[in-house]
């Protein structure tokens, strides 16, 4: 061997041992989740239909990453204020947020938000989707069909109320959607989560809900409560005598209650990627989606630009509504 090719070897074994042990095509380094517990911040109070899909799920994905999971509630003004916290959590894989459709009418209701829904989350999934129905209490209102509720509505302008969650939520906008429709008059009364709403409701406190089905399939299932109409194309499998939207007259009126997950803008794209993987595996597990079909919830699954789609459809649709409406917080 000459002298330059003993320096040339040397120098390509000195360059081997410098440089990073590379991986095989494919195969990318896991990122390690931060130690302790993972935060998946509810922003409505427990009890709530958010609550029924994020706690067992919440414990499924846990199980597959090998970390504990809690959901913790944070309450308050329709769900802003949860958000809001959510918004300025660590970016380290350690706290994520799960919201719903709420928060894409937010922007429309509350002018001085101080997070922005697609600037200070990553979109990962949705996780459920419920169709709405109209819920009434047949103690306060005396009728067994929608045409007898319509007919009820138009000779009592302003006397029938209906409850949401809170000011600026989907069941809320909801009814004001219905308003502009029918050109109706009712009356909203605003409560701090779905699940005081529908206590109050099955107290006979309130007289009806532009409800998701997952809290209400329940009530209508031992005649607490009547379902009227549901707001979807088509009737829902579970409830095939209960007319749709369209069949009763009001094809405009096209509602759904959604939930999702996103993680905090910044968190590691390797943390993001894994939890929308091992969420979508845990969709599958049988017995979430018995939960799911219990709650008469669309599974969902769907990537994360397709929910970036749908929020960004969902903001647009529901400015159009409160700028007709001209809706403004109780």
């Amino acid at each position: 061997m000459t002298k330059s090719t003993r320096r040339r070897a040397l120098r390509l074994g000195l360059a081997a041992s410098l440089a990073p042990t590379l991986l095989p095509a494919g195969v990318v380094r896991a990122q390690a989740w931060p130690t302790g517990p993972i935060t998946w911040l509810n922003p409505f109070p427990a009890g709530g239909g958010t609550d029924v899909f994020a706690r067992p799920l919440a414990a499924e994905v846990g199980d597959k990453i090998g970390q504990t999971i809690v959901v913790d509630n944070k309450g308050g003004a329709g769900g802003t204020v949860g958000a809001s916290q959510a918004a300025k959590m660590k970016p380290d894989g350690s706290a994520f947020f799960v919201g719903a459709v709420h928060h894409t009418i937010a922007p429309s209701i509350y002018k001085n938000l101080d997070y922005d829904l697609e600037k200070n989350f990553e979109p990962i999934t949705m996780i459920a989707l419920v169709p709405q129905v109209i819920s009434i209490n047949p103690t306060r209102v005396p009728v067994k069909t929608y045409a007898e509720f319509f007919d009820y509505v138009k000779k009592n302008p302003g006397k029938v109320n209906y409850a949401s969650p809170g000011a600026g939520t989907a069941h809320h906008l909801a009814g004001e959607l219905y308003k502009l429709e029918t050109k109706t008059d009712i009356t909203h009364v605003p409560y701090r989560g779905a699940g005081p709403a529908m206590q109050d409701l099955l107290a006979g406190n309130v007289d009806m809900m532009f409800d998701g089905m997952g809290t209400s399939a329940q009530q209508i299932r031992q005649g607490r409560l009547i379902g009227l109409a549901t707001a979807t194309p088509q009737r829902v499998a579970e409830f095939p005598d209960i007319p749709t939207s369209a069949e009763v007259g009001v094809p405009n009126w096209i509602v759904s209650t959604w939930y999702g997950l996103w993680a905090i803008k910044g968190t590691p794209q390797p943390l993001v990627d894994r939890m929308y993987a091992e969420t979508v595996k845990a969709m599958k597990v049988e017995k979430l989606q018995a939960i799911w079909k219990d709650q008469v919830a669309q599974m969902g699954g769907e990537s994360p630009a397709d929910f970036a789609k749908r929020i960004r459809s969902e903001i647009e649709k529901w400015q159009k509504v409160v700028a007709a409406s001209g809706v403004k917080l109780e």
